[in-house]
């Protein structure tokens, strides 16, 4: 039985990589987990291990050229137990896409396959089921949206792989669906291939088995790091290990030939005797009013809690608070508002305050800088990569606006709009919310004048924006005027920031907003 090795995924956004060495030749015997070719992304080099034992048939690429992610890589003839496990079972519903082209043809009339949720993110294991957008019964069409599903970066839209009738949803909205497993069950005409997402319905541990598994070769960068050995273990169960001090080479492990998932690391830490963690489920009714409600924090709510929860703890904040007019700024929107509506562009004082803090980091870099865990190293970033936090549907978001030094307003104006408005629907790509280098929190969409707000880090400082107000302020001949005044607060990292430095950036920034046509001599 001759099978094709489907190319998995291998990091985040990484649809294709170089063939850097085959570690094989066409005609050589492999066993199962045996390394037979190495891969360089633009991240890493990566290792890609034989799923099977059986002999090398074709290999796809030759040494430089660049395979694609999801598409053969090469072939292998299964021998014995290999072909055993990889042949359906009697009652398959079909067997997965990347079988031969010469296997059995599947039985005619309708049959039930199992959708199993794919790799939705690097080191992404497991996450929770949002909303279901169709119901048992119902019938789809290949790529149509089934269900909304949240991870703690993102929400992502999982859609039909073929045509059929939605036989069995495995999960309620609120429940935690996990990766490699069964999410739904489709109802097909025969004859029909499955996908290399899909697997048997009746051994979807066998489908499991399937999925390739890859190691990823990149050292960590970390000195304290823990050594983990030869442990078999996913890069996000080996970055679970390192947090957590644990040497993987100590922990059995649950899987095939020892391989550790994070259960196994969890329970090491725990001791013997304790029993594993439990979900709580989601409450699904509305609890009487003097009941206490218990709610797991999940997906992006959680993704914040870790990630505030380090930023406050490692980096040594400090506030600096000021006030900027903004009244000639607010005038020159007011008359250039319409003007843009009527092209489609929605011209707020946020492209303005954004432009500007990139026009004052030119003059004080450190403001768009990044420092190291252990503060041995500052990195500054030749792009302004400015952020904005946004309360969406699906918690607090921090999408950044890419290369705000190349941008003109307008251009900051279309970025920020088209974010906004993603963020607040939960569907922010990964690539908007990586490589932020400075942030704004606009509070006083809400209704608020001073916070101290908490940086994201890796990033040195963030400002928090109060909301418009408008005030009695004396002009140059001492006369009391109505001005447009907005209270700003910026937090800096005082590793590296000092307050004379944060004070003459906000300077030049307060400056630039409140002389718009100051700004404009600045604008490239």
């Amino acid at each position: 039985m001759i099978k094709e090795f489907i190319l998995p995924d291998i990091g985040e956004g990484v649809v294709e990589c170089e063939v850097m060495d085959w570690l094989v030749a066409e005609g050589d015997e492999i066993k199962e987990d045996q390394v037979v070719a190495e891969v360089m992304t633009d991240k890493a080099l990566v290792e890609i291990p034989a799923p099977f034992d059986g002999k090398v048939v074709k290999l796809h690429y030759k040494k430089g050229q660049v395979a694609k992610v999801h598409e053969p890589l090469f072939s292998v003839e299964l021998n014995g137990a290999s072909a055993e496990v990889a042949a359906p079972a009697p009652t398959t519903a079909a067997p997965v896409a990347d079988a031969p082209k010469t296997r059995p043809a599947a039985p005619q009339g309708e049959q039930v396959e199992e959708f199993i949720l794919p790799d939705i993110g690097e080191g992404i294991v497991e996450c929770e089921v949002a909303d279901w957008l169709v119901s048992e019964g119902d019938q789809v069409v290949e790529d149509q949206p089934i269900c909304d599903v949240m991870t703690d970066k993102a929400l992502v839209q999982i859609p039909a792989v073929k045509s059929g009738i939605i036989h069995k949803l495995h999960y309620q909205k609120g429940e935690i669906a996990k990766v490699h497993e069964p999410l739904f069950s489709l109802k097909v005409s025969g004859g029909a291939e499955s996908t290399p997402v899909e697997a048997a319905k009746s051994d979807p541990q066998a489908a499991k088995a399937e999925a390739p598994k890859v190691v990823d070769r990149q050292i960590a960068a970390d000195s304290g790091a823990v050594a983990q050995g030869k442990a078999l273990a996913s890069p996000a169960v080996r970055r679970m290990a390192r947090t957590l001090n644990v040497n993987l080479a100590e922990v059995p492990g649950s899987g095939k030939n020892g391989r550790v998932y994070k259960e196994d690391i969890q329970a090491f830490v725990d001791g013997p005797g304790q029993p594993a963690p439990i979900a709580q489920p989601m409450a699904q009714a509305v609890a009487p009013a003097s009941a206490d409600r218990v709610e797991p924090i999940r997906g992006i709510q959680a993704a914040m809690a870790r990630q505030m929860t380090a930023s406050v703890q490692t980096i040594p904040h400090f506030t600096y608070c000021e006030e900027l007019d903004l009244t000639e700024l607010v005038a020159l929107r007011a008359s250039l508002k319409q003007r843009y509506a009527d092209k489609g562009i929605k011209l707020t004082l946020m492209p303005f305050i954004i432009k500007a803090m990139s026009v004052a980091a030119k003059e004080y870099p450190v403001l768009n800088a990044q420092v190291n865990d252990d503060c041995s190293e500052i990195t500054y970033k030749g792009d302004h990569n400015i952020g904005m936090a946004v309360d969406g549907k699906m918690g607090l978001m921090v999408p950044n606006v890419k290369k705000v030094q190349q941008k003109s307003i307008i251009e900051v104006a279309q970025e920020v709009t088209r974010l906004t408005s993603a963020a607040r629907d939960g569907r922010v790509s990964p690539e908007d919310l990586r490589d932020g280098t400075l942030s704004v929190s606009n509070i006083g969409a809400l209704g608020g004048t001073v916070a101290t707000p908490i940086i994201n880090k890796p990033e040195v400082a963030i400002v928090a924006l109060g909301k418009l107000q408008t005030l009695p302020r004396f002009n140059g001949k001492g006369e009391v005027e109505a001005r447009t005044i907005m209270q700003v607060s910026w937090s800096g990292d005082h590793r590296v920031i000092d307050g004379g430095t944060i004070a003459r950036f906000c300077n030049l920034w307060k400056s630039l907003l409140e002389n718009p046509a100051e700004m404009m001599l600045h604008l490239s």
